[in-house]
């Protein structure tokens, strides 16, 4: 078939796979193929090749779109109109702000909105009772549009109860769209806090489901995981907690009717800018969700998904690249086959968004649906081997996660003990390694950092009213906090712009331009990842006075030798003397030489975020 579409194929003759590993090895220099595997957070292996003998397609065991369990996605032909629910979630602190925020969105084509709510107006909506929470939706038909509460600082009663009361006067409450998104495991992972025992906690679940059992269009419970992929964890360990925090969640409601109570959870999951991780992510938690309902004795039904776009991924510097960081996580989303899908505005890692982070938000999502028309085909990616291979691979590992947490006793139990929380802090922790060596880069930050950007904007958030005390807290345990992966090179950004002159670093020079250039400017990038500017001679030093001249004219403290390293045997240890007579208080070289003189060395895989430290305590440089 393949010859009669293109007939100049006949011309070749067909290369065996062992052809094509022969010429990948040339490529890579003997180094072979498995030189370019990379790991995961979890140990997964992501290999350069997948074969269909990885995953034979004749022998799927996966199913198909719309088919029990589900695996391959809810439905066999996805809507033509709106594929997957565009959610807009609101952070501004005033109500009534919000809510021309939300009239304008939903009239440029959100389909949802989502209230983030913050009693102290520091991270979302300051709703302080019905009289806010008025003003934040009027004018919003439920019936037309989702209305979905995400609380910040509980698990949710006070929130379903103002949105309940709020809704009460609608004729037909069935008809009503709204999630009301109960998640008391997620607001104790979230927040380390309850203000009541498990047991109360939980018969007040309950009894707010059976007091919310009018509104039968509604989606109840919230499933929430994301905090521990912003915490730092691992997408097994993120996913391990999801399927976790479900099972402990009916098993603590034992006279609820499971069956129907299943088709009104909704899983949250965040998305990073790793695409592929990302659709096996979503994969990954639907084969886990029916495992599960089989273990619970559940007919199956599909799994209700929103993915959200990381916030650890954001970064405060050259903050427009969250723009492509946030629409790959839309595009995993959309592939992965996401029920609904939230974008956080490009700008919100530097305070609330306006309308342009908005704009840009809901407009990312928009175009992948109308123009590239991601959500006309279901299961996009289904039989492809690295998804089908990799989506099995996270499940069995999120499945081991899962097993740990039952073992420590549920997700309750093992949040209480920290046992769950350890677990995540040693992930975070050795990818912080990996982001230090720029082994994990971040884009606009560690690398290509641009000094001179243009900052993006943010809103006037309005001042918020004092901020009503908060329940004392039952239970505690240390919470899954938010980080952001850029913020170790952000502080050392922080600190460069707070000084009263801008700081820079010397390179020095050895050689022709043909030579240096390319040490120059992996210098160049490097100390810029830490706010410094980088000067160079203004010509050519031709000799050591002529580089020592150009140190001293540069006004510079420190300095950096760049050449090459059939250079540095004869020229570095007298340049590196020179200048340190002439007053450089620390010199670096750009390679592995290493000769008297010669403080530090920067190369490819060294310590980039020990080296800026080490740079700005030569400065002066307070953190």
């Amino acid at each position: 078939m393949a010859d009669d579409i293109l007939p100049l194929s006949s011309a070749f003759e067909d290369a065996t796979e062992a052809e094509w590993l022969a010429a990948v090895d040339k490529a890579l220099k003997g180094k072979g193929i498995d030189s370019i595997t990379r790991t995961t957070a979890d140990g997964l292996k992501v290999h350069p090749l997948y074969r269909e003998s990885d995953f034979p397609s004749a022998t799927d065991p996966l199913g198909a779109p719309g088919a029990a369990p589900f695996l391959r996605g809810a439905t066999a032909a996805p809507d033509a109109w709106l594929p997957w629910d565009i959610r807009q979630a609101f952070t501004h602190p005033d109500p009534a702000t919000t809510n021309a925020e939300i009239l304008r969105d939903l009239e440029r084509g959100v389909s949802s909105i989502e209230l983030t709510l913050d009693p102290a107006g520091e991270n979302g909506v300051q709703i302080l009772g019905l009289a806010d929470l008025q003003t934040a939706l009027d004018g919003v038909d439920a019936s037309i549009a989702t209305i979905a509460l995400d609380p910040v600082d509980e698990p949710g009663f006070i929130s379903a109860g103002l949105l309940s009361t709020w809704a009460e006067g609608a004729a037909d409450l069935g008809a009503l769209k709204l999630a009301f998104n109960l998640d008391p495991l997620g607001a104790l992972a979230r927040t380390g806090t309850l203000a009541a025992p498990l047991d109360d906690t939980f018969a007040s679940l309950a009894d707010t489901l059976s007091r919310l059992s009018p509104f039968t269009n509604a989606s109840l419970i919230r499933i929430d995981a994301r905090m521990v992929h912003e915490a730092g964890g691992s997408d097994a360990q993120e996913l391990g907690a999801l399927i976790a925090s479900a099972v402990d969640t009916l098993r603590r409601l034992p006279e609820a009717d499971l069956a129907a109570l299943a088709p009104r959870i909704t899983f949250s999951l965040a998305l990073d800018a790793n695409y592929g991780l990302g659709v096996a992510k979503l994969r990954a938690a639907r084969r886990l969700w029916a495992r599960c309902l089989e273990l619970l004795d559940v007919t199956p039904v599909p799994m209700r998904i929103q993915a959200t776009t990381s916030a650890r991924m954001l970064a405060r510097y050259d903050a427009w690249t969250n723009m492509l960081r946030c629409t790959t996580a839309a595009f995993a989303g959309a592939v992965g086959g996401a029920d609904v899908v939230t974008v956080r505005p490009f700008n919100s890692s530097l305070g609330t968004p306006e309308e342009l982070g908005r704009r840009i938000a809901r407009n990312t999502q928009i175009i992948a649906m109308e123009e590239s028309q991601l959500g006309r085909v279901a299961d996009p990616t289904g039989g492809a081997w690295f998804t089908e291979t990799f989506a099995d691979d996270l499940a069995k590992a999120a499945w081991e996660e899962f097993q740990t947490i039952e073992r420590e006793g549920g997700y309750a139990d093992a949040l209480l003990s920290g046992a769950f929380q350890s677990r995540v802090a040693a992930t975070r922790d050795a990818r912080a390694k990996d982001i230090a060596k720029r082994k994990v880069p971040i884009t606009g930050v560690s690398e290509f950092p641009l000094l001179d950007e243009i900052a993006a904007p943010t809103a006037d958030a309005a001042t918020p009213k004092p901020a009503p005390k908060a329940p004392a807290a039952v239970l505690t345990c240390a919470p899954l906090a938010p980080i952001q992966l850029a913020a170790p090179f952000e502080a050392l950004r922080d600190a460069a712009a707070a000084a009263k002159k801008a700081p820079a670093i010397f390179l020095a020079t050895l050689g022709p331009v043909a030579e240096h250039s390319g040490r120059v400017d992996f210098a160049r990038n490097l100390f810029a990842a830490g706010g410094l500017e980088s000067k160079e001679p203004p010509v050519v030093p031709k000799s050591v006075p002529e580089l020592v001249a150009a140190f001293k004219a540069s006004g510079c403290q420190i300095a950096v030798l760049c050449g090459s390293d059939a250079r540095y045997p004869d020229e570095a240890e007298a340049a590196a003397t020179a200048l340190k007579a002439a007053g450089a208080s620390h010199l670096w070289l750009a390679g592995k030489f290493e000769a008297p003189g010669i403080d530090s060395n920067i190369f490819m895989g060294c310590d980039v975020l020990h080296t800026l430290k080490l740079a700005h305590a030569e400065l002066g440089l307070s953190q």
